[in-house]
């Protein structure tokens, strides 16, 4: 009997241990604006969802007046064409929370007034991803850091819909003496005046840790070049969300050469950690149950 008593608590120690190694954030769809039509159109949840990174385990929150809203998962085909005759699922219970259990793009619909709400904008598109450790991105892959043919649009095709967390690594590529890389500002992105640059790097290849939540801009300080289109702006998410009202941090991203991965967040304990935790928890089960 004390052995079932033994194995039955190892048992819910290792659960608890399994759930608490999963991040979990819980995030209001549209903040303060809540879940209906928002004014000015389909740009209000647009613009709220590219400022988050929607990871698996996360909670999306639906807040509504029951009877006033509700709220539909559907495929990417009905989400376009406002369609809510086949939903995934229909809830008209606010407030709604929602947990994001695999990875992939998922779609959200208001269906009242038979799709009108939607097409006004009550509409949501998101990507989810599982959570990871540090990467490191080549600027531009194998065009390098130079000016792009076509003009900006090379590198802002190469950034979208890439995840750029606290963390990760830029590597910029180009020939020595002939070019270089600029941390600046966004009015400085927009006309290309460098002058007041945070950052410069000159030695290739230029690792920049990113370090600054929010929008990055990168450029080069030839204001010729960066007219031209050598110019790169990312937006940059926490790995690890901050407590409400915790600012960002406010300083340049760190440039590196060849310097190993920034350390882990003291909120998420290292692998090592926890499959060492692992390991004892198990070696307590065995032995409470066969001796």
């Amino acid at each position: 009997m004390s052995k079932l008593v033994s194995l039955g608590l190892a048992i819910l120690a290792l659960t608890a241990l399994i759930q608490s190694s999963t991040a979990q954030t819980t995030r209001v769809v549209g903040d303060e604006l809540g879940w209906l039509v928002p004014p000015g159109g389909p740009i209000a949840y647009e613009t709220w969802a590219a400022q988050q990174t929607f990871m698996v385990g996360d909670v999306l929150v639906f807040n509504f007046t029951t009877g006033e809203q509700d709220v539909a998962r559907v495929t990417k085909e009905a989400f376009a064409a406002c369609n809510s005759t086949n939903p995934i699922f229909l809830q008209t219970t606010g407030p709604f929370n929602y947990t994001l259990v695999t990875a992939g793009e998922y779609y959200f619909i208001g269906t009242m007034d038979n799709g009108n709400r939607c097409a006004l904008g009550q509409k949501l598109a998101i990507n989810v991803t599982v959570p990871r450790g540090p990467v490191t991105y080549t600027v531009g892959d194998s065009l390098g850091w130079e000016v792009p043919p076509g003009g900006e649009i090379a590198y802002a095709t190469w950034a979208y819909r890439k995840v750029f967390l606290v963390g990760d690594t830029l590597v910029f590529n180009f020939t020595n003496g002939t070019q270089d890389v600029a941390f600046v500002t966004k009015e400085a992105y927009k006309t290309c005046n460098t002058t007041a640059a945070t950052t410069v790097l000159t030695t290739s290849p230029a690792r920049v840790i990113l370090t600054v939540v929010g929008e990055n801009f990168f450029t080069s300080t030839d204001s010729r070049r960066c007219a031209l289109g050598q110019k790169l702006a990312i937006n940059v998410t926490s790995a690890s969300p901050s407590p409400a009202g915790a600012p960002g941090s406010s300083s340049s991203p760190s440039p590196v050469a060849g310097g190993p991965a920034p350390p882990l967040s003291s909120s998420a304990p290292p692998r090592a950690v926890f499959g060492f935790s692992l390991i004892t928890l198990f070696s307590t089960l065995f032995l409470a149950v066969f001796y």
